[in-house]
């Protein structure tokens, strides 16, 4: 296991007797044979890159996080997750409490749908590019007169391709219709719509704005419940993959106060790198910056502290 000094920054996880991980930008996952061990580390992204170095507890916080989210939008769709404590695994994984506490959950398998399913109430982002050069997101025609982290008529859902390398794509309605059928691609868009709404009014009560999100969805392979099922899988309303600002100062325009990954690009912006070549290192205040906002978003949203522990 990769980790500072301090032991607090896991950015690569080694469990040996297990079969080697699928590693993904910021998370480890471990085919136990009917269900998957997901570990997530504090590995950091940004412009499609792993940053470095890692952001100590950053993988603790959005597990926990997704974990609680998961757990309130329970009735809304069926998910994936089995068990969130490591107590509950299974006795394989006892050797390895140290490292999976806190960071790891075992999940249902699941056939991916190869679409990420955005649902934007906020132009900000690819959207806000996509509006300046065409008024309009993934083919809906907006209003004219918009600005960065203008708020938009009503919400909107604007799938993407799931890029295995490189960018995601943003596509239209119908080109998702176009890979999973009429009935499917309408009961994503319904549920992410809803899930979305779920979200946004949870974090207005608490003074945040989810500018926008992204969720997936996959179908069940074997397990107890009927095969076939469609389950929310992944992580949920996240910092890593949602948007969210600070209702306080929040004026169209202008750059939000953010409690996600912003920062960071905010900073990367600020360089000469190019984007296609290693990212720069990011520096001490950088990162110390970025854990402060993802704590902050963590408690203003449970209401608790993180266990980092």
């Amino acid at each position: 296991m990769a980790q500072r000094a301090d032991g607090q920054c896991v950015t690569t996880t080694d469990l040996p007797g297990l079969p080697a991980p699928k590693r993904g930008k910021v998370r480890d996952v471990y085919d136990l044979g009917e269900t998957l061990l997901i570990v997530a580390t504090d590995r950091l992204s940004a412009y499609d890159w792993v940053l470095s170095p890692g952001i100590p507890g950053k993988g603790k916080i959005l597990n926990q996080l997704s974990n609680f989210w998961f757990e309130k939008v329970a009735g809304i769709v069926a998910h994936h997750l089995l068990a969130t404590e490591v107590d509950d695994f299974p006795a394989e994984l006892a050797p390895h409490r140290e490292q999976l506490v806190g960071r790891s959950v075992l999940v249902r398998k699941a056939r991916v749908v190869p679409f990420e399913c955005v649902a934007r109430g906020y132009l900000a982002g690819s959207g806000y590019r996509e509006y300046m050069a065409s008024q309009s997101v993934c083919a809906l025609p907006l209003p004219q007169g918009l600005l960065r982290a203008s708020k938009l008529p009503e919400p909107i859902f604007t799938p993407a391709t799931k890029a295995e390398e490189g960018h995601d794509e943003n596509v239209s309605f119908e080109v998702m219709v176009q890979g999973t059928g009429d009935e499917l691609a309408e009961t994503l868009r319904s549920l992410t719509l809803e899930l979305y709404s779920h979200g946004a009014d949870f974090a207005a009560e608490r003074g945040m704005i989810l500018a926008d999100t992204k969720f997936e969805f996959g179908y069940e392979v074997g397990g107890s419940r009927e095969e076939g099922q469609l389950m929310l899988i992944d992580e949920v309303l996240t910092p890593d993959s949602s948007r969210y600002w600070d209702r306080v100062g929040w004026t169209p325009g202008t750059e939000p106060i953010s409690f996600d990954k912003q920062f960071v690009r905010n900073w990367l912006d600020t360089t000469d790198w190019d984007k296609n070549s290693p990212p720069p290192r990011l520096p001490k205040e950088v990162v110390e910056g970025t854990l402060s906002r993802y704590k902050e978003a963590f408690q203003r949203i449970t209401g608790r502290e993180p266990i980092l522990d």
